[in-house]
């Protein structure tokens, strides 16, 4: 299934090398196509690892041993495979990640458990072991790659490969972080987007970047929404190789750790920003702006109501500016609002103001913020202190193109 790109689409960034980190490619072969479908991250002995996972009651096998071996701390390694999710296969499944595991692990003379795996792709159909042997052995020997070969390989209706780099200074050490991510359907995370992996040559413990990478996971990938549907096997994964030679962060109370936390907390937000770019079928980047709730969290929950709404995506990709529709989503939130204390407005423009519409409203400069790629809608609840900002695209005709064809 050739895509067209996204117009929303960023260029892949120029990003630093991780010292401690070598990525290579491969080709399985999971699909019938011709490129590489396996991606191989090495990392250096007494890398800390933290994670965040789908909450999905169907998740993969992958899922569930990456889920209870990021409580011991420390990776070796990132395997992930594109094509095929292995999700809903059952002991064979499991088998399979174990396998890889194994191999990668007798390669690299460390415990299984420091090996994670990652699959992505059609749900339902058993990784095939042979297939996955092969295309490990390719990579464990392969040529190192670039970041961006590496987020080309995890790719499956992605129309553009993705990337985001950022850094932090701790004490008289610059860190540099780097991530790559996948998605572009099958998006509405509670615990993480589809596929996404940062490194860091940050010294931190494993239980402070769990810490961060929670809270940062919070306000960014649980904020991002392209069609309401959770995967099966979302993941994101931090690993931090301890080379910049920095002082170990061990809490907030560590010089440095403010900044680092900060630094994460954007490269995520870059990353997740770059999923809903990708939209399938996506025309329109939507950012929803909500003030004035009962609580973050209510805000939140708000601004996803509004996000997953079809009427309203439907209404952006037509530039239509119906409010009404943005009221209906707040309505059926399921949190606290007053109808008599709403406002929302479009492109800094307040189309209505509480719980009325605006007496000097004027369509005209909403109608042009509209026609455009980036589109603001702000939500004002009136009811306390609580805000959010959640991320979404518009549903086209290109969304139901690319999903009725997706296993042809």
């Amino acid at each position: 299934m050739d895509l067209e790109r996204s117009p929303l689409a960023l260029p892949f960034p120029d990003m630093p090398q991780i010292a401690g980190v070598t990525l290579r490619v491969a080709r399985a072969r999971y699909k019938n196509w011709d490129r590489c479908d396996l991606t191989y991250a090495e990392l250096a002995e007494g890398t800390s690892v933290a994670g965040v996972f789908t909450q999905s009651a169907c998740a993969s096998s992958e899922v569930e041993l990456g889920r209870q071996n990021v409580a011991q701390g420390v990776a070796r390694a990132q395997i992930v495979n594109a094509g095929n999710s292995n999700a809903f296969t059952g002991y064979r499944g499991r088998e399979a990640v174990e396998q890889i595991m194994g191999q990668v692990a007798d390669h690299l003379g460390c415990p299984a458990e420091q090996v994670f795996v990652s699959s992505t792709g059609v749900i339902g159909v058993p990784l095939p072991k042979d297939k996955a042997r092969e295309g490990v052995a390719a990579a464990l020997t392969a040529d190192p790659c670039t970041w961006e070969d590496a987020a080309l390989a995890i790719s499956t209706t992605d129309t553009f490969a993705k990337g985001a780099h950022t850094n932090a200074m701790i004490g008289d050490k610059r860190v540099e972080l780097v991530g790559f991510i996948k998605g572009s359907g099958m998006i509405a995370p509670d615990m993480a987007t589809m596929l996404g992996y940062i490194f860091t040559d940050a010294a931190i413990t494993p239980a402070f970047l769990q810490e961060i990478l929670s809270a940062a996971n919070t306000a960014t990938f649980s904020c991002i929404t392209v069609d309401g549907d959770t995967s099966t096997s979302d993941t994101v994964m931090a690993f931090a190789t301890g080379k910049a030679g920095n002082g170990v962060l061990t809490g907030f109370d560590s010089p440095g750790a403010d900044a680092f936390a900060a630094a994460l907390t954007d490269l995520c937000r870059q990353l997740a920003q770059l999923v809903v770019r990708d939209g399938e079928g996506a025309r329109k980047f939507i950012s929803i702006f909500v003030s004035g709730a009962f609580s973050d969290e209510s805000a939140r929950r708000v601004g996803l109501s509004i996000a997953n709404s079809p009427l309203v995506k439907t209404a952006i990709a037509g530039e239509d500016a119906n409010w009404g529709r943005v009221v209906m989503a707040v309505g059926k939130a399921g949190e606290p609002a007053d109808r008599d204390k709403l406002s929302i407005g479009f492109g800094g423009v307040w189309a209505a103001k509480n719980g009325l519409p605006c007496a000097d409203y004027d369509e005209g400069p909403v109608a042009a913020h509209l026609k455009g790629r980036d589109i603001d809608i702000t939500v004002d609840l009136g009811m306390g202190d609580g805000r959010a900002t959640v991320w979404t695209c518009d549903l086209t005709h290109g969304y139901i193109s690319i999903n009725g064809d997706y296993r042809s």
